[in-house]
């Protein structure tokens, strides 16, 4: 039982540093209004694994607070926070949201990072940029982050599930104890 416990918080540790890795090293499109966060692929892997809820909140945690002190992440502190708290519900919604599926792919998976981002930056970026609610500047904020967030969540993010699928690494890598 001890083994898969540490198992269990090494994969959760290594999303996380994939996570982090990407948003860091793509940082000038991570952050900002304009933004596709490319990482936001990996909000998948809760479909293998629980540990990739908790992987993907702790890697957006971290990549948020790097960004803010690398000055790419112009929410600052409220973007750890609120952020944060967006990636970690639509990461639990995502794990639940399995089926339907076409040809496999679970199409209502990618969509809690995909509404939820789009809410919540949308929100913290209008606040940043007009210092106070604004519906018109809200949607237009929105729509951008909704258009990065498919083209992370259901792009790239059915590539990376299709490619786990196809070499049969949910098996290989994950744990299946809790599926």
């Amino acid at each position: 039982m001890e083994r898969k416990k540490i198992r269990a918080v090494v994969e959760g540790a290594v999303i996380a540093a994939l996570y982090t890795t990407l948003c860091v090293a793509l940082a000038p499109i991570s952050f900002g209004q304009m933004q596709i966060r490319v990482a936001e692929a990996l909000t998948l892997l809760p479909l293998f694994t629980p540990n990739g809820i908790w992987g993907v909140t702790v890697g957006c945690i971290l990549s948020n607070t790097f960004g803010l002190f690398l000055g790419t992440n112009i929410l600052g502190p409220w973007d750890i926070l609120f952020g944060s708290l967006a990636t970690l519900i639509a990461a639990c919604l995502t794990r639940i949201l399995k089926k339907p599926a076409i040809k496999g792919f679970p199409i209502l998976a990618p969509l809690p990072p995909v509404v939820l981002n789009a809410i919540v930056v949308g929100l913290e970026l209008t606040f940043v940029t007009v210092n106070h609610f604004d519906i018109r500047v809200f949607l237009i904020q929105a729509v951008y982050v909704a258009v990065g967030e498919i083209v992370a969540c259901y792009g790239l993010g059915w590539l990376l599930f299709w490619a786990m699928e196809r070499r049969g690494l949910k098996s290989k890598i994950f744990l299946n104890q809790y599926s």
